[in-house]
């Protein structure tokens, strides 16, 4: 069983890989075009999310690296391996960019102040091809987005780009309809406010991860009452829930059984990692059994209804 789900695990990995370095080469593409022609037309705006496409390939790079390292065989040193990478990843892209739109607004607000003539066709068309770029490679990795905060945070700065690129456009039809140079730096604010709001999710989440906190969809309230429905079970005290790596929680508790044979408490260990397993996705537990009952001083001890 855990042959076959190694299996199945690097043959993700490797798919994701291939996704990743088709959308690192296209991301560079668009850089360079959106570049050269930013600064030919003029515009803020593709200059600024030609620098938000270079933090995506940088973005995507880091996950990609964090990818290889999470199939790492573990060693004596890092028993569980380089799971912990994706984690650390998803938070320095995060971090990459709530600094990126900072630049962003200092930028947009310096246009403000001076304004400049602005190519809007230039922008326009530069904007709708690497619209169609960002949103193909962003859609390439939706799928596994969806368990992982590493490729999550990826999915999210390919999602920002499409919709500075679409925002973009909407500037460029602006400035042809109005002849105000200000709507290059208006829309380039909003799309900042836009990949602030888009990178706090994955920045708290990978943050909480790091620090060891409960991965996001699992409450540790819920885990104690399902704990409490197994027979056998008096209570439970230092519970804890962690993530050894994206889309990896893990479990280490102190079950109270009461003074039962010890060859007993092989049916309980058999139905809590099931519970957990089928419950909460929890593959990975430590599981202690103590044959005594809760101290009615211990605090972090919750007693269960004997049955």
């Amino acid at each position: 069983m855990s042959h076959a789900h190694h299996g199945h695990h690097h043959h993700l990995s490797s798919t994701v890989t291939r996704k990743l370095i088709v959308a690192t080469a296209a991301n560079l593409l668009v850089v360079i075009a959106e570049v050269a022609i930013g600064v030919y037309a003029g515009s803020i705006a593709l200059v600024g999310d030609a620098l938000h496409n270079l933090t995506d390939a940088g973005a995507l790079l880091i996950a990609l690296v964090a990818v290889r390292l999470e199939r790492r065989t573990p060693t004596g040193q890092k028993s569980f391996g380089y799971q912990r990478a994706g984690i650390l990843a998803a938070f320095i892209n995060a971090g990459l960019l709530v600094a990126f739109t900072l630049f962003l607004f200092r930028e947009s607000w310096e246009r403000l102040n001076h304004p400049r003539d602005v190519n809007a066709m230039a922008m326009l068309l530069t904007a709708a091809v690497a619209l169609f770029v960002n949103a193909a490679t962003a859609l390439s990795i939706r799928h596994e987005s969806r368990d992982d905060v590493n490729i999550r945070g990826a999915f999210i700065h390919m999602i920002g780009d499409a919709v500075s690129s679409a925002g973009i456009i909407v500037a460029a039809i602006l400035i042809h309809m109005t002849g105000s140079a200000n709507w290059d730096a208006i829309v380039t604010m909003f799309i900042a406010v836009l990949i602030l709001w888009s990178s706090y999710g994955v920045l708290r989440e990978s943050v909480n991860l790091l620090l060891e906190g409960t991965p996001v969809g699992i409450d540790p309230n819920d885990v104690t009452a399902s704990l409490g429905e197994i027979e056998g079970i008096h209570g439970v005290h230092h519970l804890h829930i962690w993530a050894l790596g994206p889309s990896r929680p893990a479990l280490s508790c102190h079950l109270m059984v009461g003074d039962v044979p010890v060859k007993t408490t092989a049916r309980v260990l058999e139905e809590v990692n099931a519970m957990l397993t089928r419950d909460y996705h929890i593959a990975h537990t430590t599981i202690q059994f103590e044959l005594a009952e809760c101290d009615v001083d211990d605090p972090y001890c919750v007693p269960f209804a004997r049955r």
